[in-house]
């Protein structure tokens, strides 16, 4: 069985410093026929599960702590049996949505391996502490959460965010993948390494 990436896409709101946004969130799908990754819960839980189709879900994978990325975490750990995963740097945005639930932890370098293929987090600070990627390189495929958008960086003018931070995990732990990878953003449309590479200087001097 060949692995594939399947994309769900479910709207609702992100909350934080008092302010409510209006959001789409990309929620993302890795495996084959039998068993899946699920990276982020977004909003409602319905047309994730519609996406697994009953397939084993190895892990709930968070990218990162912001609310609209997991707001049906528990909801779907309970109906798949699978973990859910975030960086312990993102402890304190978790317990803002589900104080006193607890779910497993995500390490910068661990492999989770799914359908044959093998996923790296890489812990990428600046929109978030705990800020995670996920690297599929037999897909050629990068899932940035909200760390490197479709023509830039992620937003980091809000509490525990750090432009400066976000600047440098880009730079140092992204930029330098093969130019063809594939970036599955957590909103908006895909991208390249390739395509955003060259900017990294005119999003330095844009600023956060």
């Amino acid at each position: 069985m060949t692995a594939r990436i399947d994309r769900v896409v479910t709207s609702g709101t992100f909350s934080l410093d008092g302010g409510t946004w209006d959001v789409d969130n990309n929620i993302w799908l890795i495996g084959d026929d039998a068993e899946v990754v699920v990276i982020d819960a977004a909003h409602q839980a319905a047309p994730i599960l519609d996406a697994v189709a009953g397939r084993t879900v190895k892990a709930i994978v968070l990218t990162h702590g912001h609310n609209d990325h997991v707001t049906v975490a528990p909801e779907l750990a309970e109906a798949t049996g699978a973990p859910v995963l975030l960086h312990p740097g993102d402890e304190m945005l978790w317990q803002q949505t589900h104080p006193d639930v607890a779910h497993g932890e995500l390490s910068d370098g661990q492999r989770i391996t799914v359908g044959g293929v093998e996923l790296e987090i890489i812990n990428t600070p600046g929109h978030s502490p705990g800020s995670c990627v996920v690297y599929a390189p037999a897909l050629r495929t990068l899932f940035s959460g909200d760390t490197l958008f479709n023509g830039g960086p992620g937003a980091t003018g809000r509490s525990f965010s750090s432009f400066d931070l976000i600047i440098d995990s880009i730079r140092e732990r992204l930029l330098g993948l093969p130019p063809e990878t594939v970036v599955n953003t957590g909103h908006g449309d895909s991208t390249t390494i390739g395509a955003e590479a060259p900017h990294l200087e005119e999003w330095i001097k844009r600023g956060s």
